[in-house]
């Protein structure tokens, strides 16, 4: 049985998602030309159709060809995906994923990134008093 990441997605399925993220149409041929060890030809439209059934992906008929495209934009399953990593490692706590990232990045984090950060937490503390 296929291991399960994510939002009920195989490896597989999140390698090929990913893949139809970073080039947004592709064909099956093409997106097993961008996979690193791809299956079968017959595993990989397999492996879209149940995706497309799942509602992941979907298709349009190009003469003979499907052509395949992610459902959702890749910001919004970004989004989705860590949601899904909070919830389930740090409790929904985002200021645990946040001391934990800073915490074991060995020093990488940037003083540049790190002003950045406070930019952005000052402007969502602007954003939340003003409603």
């Amino acid at each position: 049985m296929p291991k399960m990441i994510g939002r009920g997605l195989s490896r597989r399925e999140r390698e090929i998602l990913e893949i139809l993220h970073r080039i947004r149409n592709a064909t099956a041929n093409e997106i097993m030309d961008a996979m690193p060890e791809p299956p079968s030809h017959s595993a990989v439209r397999s492996i879209l159709r149940i995706m497309e059934e799942k509602g992941h992906i979907q298709h349009i008929e190009e003469g003979k060809r499907y052509v395949y495209s992610p459902v959702e934009a890749p910001q919004t399953a970004a989004q989705s995906a860590l949601r899904q990593v909070m919830q389930t490692f740090f409790a929904g706590s985002l200021e645990q994923v946040v001391k934990t990232f800073l915490s074991d990045s060995d020093g990488k984090v940037s003083e540049e990134e790190l002003d950045r950060l406070s930019q952005i937490i000052d402007g969502a503390k602007k954003q939340e008093s003003q409603q």
